[in-house]
C-alpha cells in the first residue's frame, strides 16, 4: 500500500496545528505511560498501523512491560492494569467507538471516579487527539517503516 498523501507537506499550517494539543498534554500532569497505553489503544480500535506501531515502540522504549502490552486489546480480562489504568481505558474506548456507545453515564461515572475533572478533561484531549491523528494516518495511507 503506498501512502496517498503527506500532510505536512501539502497543509504544513494545518499539521503544525497539532503541535500545542501535544504540547499541552505534555504539561498536562497526567502520567505520560498512561497516556501512550490511551494512544495504543485508540490506535488498535481505529486499525491505524503507523500509530499502533509508534506508540509500541515508546511504551517499549520507556521499559513497559510486554506481556502487558500484549493484553492491551483484553485488558478487561487481563489482570495486569489498574483500576486507574481500567477507567481510563473504558473511557477511551467509549469515545473511540462514540457513535455506537454515545459516551452513556456509566461510562462517564467510572473515568470520573479514578480522575479529577481536569484528569478526564485532559484524558478527553488525548483521546481526542489519538483518534484526530489515526485518520490522518489511515486516510494518507501512513505506514510504518518495515
Amino acid at each position: 500500500m503506498s501512502q496517498r498523501f503527506n500532510l505536512r507537506q501539502i497543509a504544513p499550517d494545518g499539521y503544525k496545528a497539532f503541535g500545542p494539543l501535544y504540547q499541552y498534554i505534555e504539561t498536562s500532569g497526567l502520567d505520560r505511560r498512561l497516556v501512550d497505553l490511551v494512544f495504543l489503544r485508540v490506535s488498535q480500535i481505529n486499525g491505524c498501523a503507523y500509530c499502533v506501531d509508534l506508540h509500541w515502540r515508546d511504551l517499549i522504549g520507556a521499559g513497559e512491560d510486554q506481556r502487558r502490552l500484549n493484553s492491551l486489546v483484553t485488558w478487561k480480562e487481563a489482570p495486569f492494569f489498574t483500576a486507574r489504568e481500567r477507567a481510563a481505558l473504558a473511557w477511551t474506548e467509549s469515545l473511540t467507538n462514540i457513535a455506537q456507545t454515545g459516551a452513556p453515564d456509566a461510562d462517564y461515572a467510572l473515568v470520573k471516579s479514578e480522575f479529577s475533572e481536569k484528569e478526564v478533561g485532559d484524558l478527553t484531549i488525548v483521546i481526542s487527539l489519538m483518534n484526530a491523528m489515526n485518520r490522518v494516518g489511515i486516510s494518507s495511507r501512513l505506514a510504518p517503516a518495515a
